[in-house]
């Protein structure tokens, strides 16, 4: 059975490195690159994050290393290829990459998504660091985001609605997403993984859980822990992001990745200052899983020691934060 990691420092997959040896501009952001579909002009999208001004690339690139590929390496000295040695989910990917990212800040994007902002790198910095790392009043500390969530649009240029809004129907989680009407608005999570990250903040967080392979119930987890934990993720229109065709489909439906989810962020219970996953769960569990009694107890407690281990690390529960989110808090 997989074990959930446990930190940021665990044993990563195996990987190999290329190029990346140079720094672009010393703007303080790194942009990580994704692969995704079919082919793309590389020299394109390496030359539109240049003009962008990012300190350095890192390219997670899906193919094995190829003549083409270190040509444009030794072109673009500033990119850094990493070549994984099996196929990562989403969150794989991004923690994957982000042990190579040497900045605070980072942005996510895919192969057929573009940042076409020039110099936009240097104003995320800015804009980061007067509105999220200076006090916005006498005696006060400032309160650092650990994501902000870029507007969106499709092939078409129309804003996608990306603000994911928690919400129970019947008894199960399940998300609305809405178009962002102003300025730092809370999101469950960042659609499409796609956002400028703290890196501290993410490192700390434990990044994305590999366990759970499911893409939608992955960001579900990330963002879930994230705000249990006192993390913030906001929507901010100062950044746009546009994709070359229509997102992909969410598929919501994965089992056994909706179960890690579940008892990971739902089923753990808040006390006075601590979470904890009561015993008392474990029946409706079972029952309702689909797993054999041996297979839903192995699971169970499994997470239910990974709850203990970070206890202290929760702020609330899941039916308190969503309480909250509906009154607006």
């Amino acid at each position: 059975m997989s074990t959930i990691p446990t930190t940021f420092n665990d044993e990563p997959p195996p990987y190999t490195v290329l190029g990346g040896q140079e720094i672009l501009e010393r703007t303080g952001v790194s942009a990580v690159l994704l692969q995704r579909g079919g082919r793309y002009i590389r020299r394109l999208v390496f030359q539109e994050l240049q003009e962008a001004g990012f300190e350095q690339v890192v390219l997670l690139e899906n193919s094995r290393a190829s003549p083409e590929l270190e040509e444009l390496l030794h072109r673009f000295p500033f990119v850094r290829c990493v070549l994984p040695q099996k196929e990562l989910t989403l969150g794989e990917q991004i923690n994957l990459a982000v042990r190579e990212v040497k900045t605070p800040l980072f942005l996510v994007l895919w192969s057929d998504t573009h940042f076409s902002q020039k110099g936009g790198a240097l104003r995320i910095a800015e804009r980061w660091a007067h509105h999220y790392l200076v006090p916005r009043g006498e005696g006060e500390t400032p309160e650092t985001p650990l994501c902000l969530v870029p507007l969106v649009q499709n092939n078409r240029y129309e804003i996608i609605p990306t603000v994911m809004v928690p919400t129970f129907y019947k008894g199960r989680i399940h998300t609305i997403p809405v178009v962002p009407k102003k300025e730092g608005v809370p999101s469950l999570f960042p659609f499409d993984g796609i956002g400028v990250y703290n890196r501290d903040a993410f490192v700390s967080l434990g990044g994305y859980d590999g366990t759970i392979h499911n893409p939608y119930w992955q960001l579900m987890d990330f963002g879930f822990r994230a705000h249990l934990w006192g993390e913030r993720i906001l929507a901010t229109q100062t950044i746009r992001i546009h994709y070359d065709q229509d997102p992909p489909t969410v598929h919501t439906t994965a089992q056994d990745s909706y179960l890690r989810f579940y008892l990971k962020n739902i089923a753990p219970q808040f006390r006075s200052d601590h979470a904890h996953l009561p015993y008392s769960r474990l029946f409706e569990f079972l029952v309702k899983s689909g797993k054999s009694l041996r297979e839903g107890w192995e699971l169970f407690r499994e997470i239910r020691r990974w709850v203990l281990q970070y206890r202290y690390r929760f702020t609330m529960d899941a039916r308190f934060l969503i309480k909250s989110w509906e009154e607006g808090v």
